[in-house]
């Protein structure tokens, strides 16, 4: 049986491909650009950051061009479902309620957060036999 292939970015790598997840294929500029609204970080350190990011498997790059265009090799989906699952299976006992519930009481939702929650949550009930 294949293992499933497990990701675990870095605070930085995540930044990464959250912009890549909005904007690929992109240059490392614009990477660096796009991410220095929220951070102070070097141009080099982006660079070096997403060369490694290539070399873990999490990045692809095109070099057909002087300018390398990178893009994600796994999805926002795949990344926050192995995430949640780390954070499930450690944090909170392998319990989906107890994480469901700690995000939840730990945010201020607003009424269209809650509603689409419930929307999301009506979908298991319909599933019931």
């Amino acid at each position: 049986m294949k293992k499933k292939k497990t990701f675990r970015p870095t605070e930085s790598e995540l930044e990464i491909l959250q912009v890549l997840w909005n904007k690929a294929p992109a240059t490392v500029r614009q990477v660096h650009e796009a991410m220095e609204h929220n951070r102070d970080t070097g141009y080099t350190t982006t660079l070096k950051t997403m060369q490694i990011m290539a070399g873990k498997g999490l990045l692809a790059r095109d070099t057909r061009s002087r300018t390398h265009l990178y893009t994600p090799l796994v999805s926002r989906e795949e990344c926050q479902q192995d995430i949640l699952g780390k954070m499930m299976n450690g944090l909170f006992k392998g319990s989906a309620a107890r994480l469901v519930m700690g995000a939840l009481d730990s945010e201020k939702l607003s009424g269209e957060d809650l509603q689409e929650i419930r929307a999301f949550l009506e979908k298991f009930d319909d599933k019931k036999p």
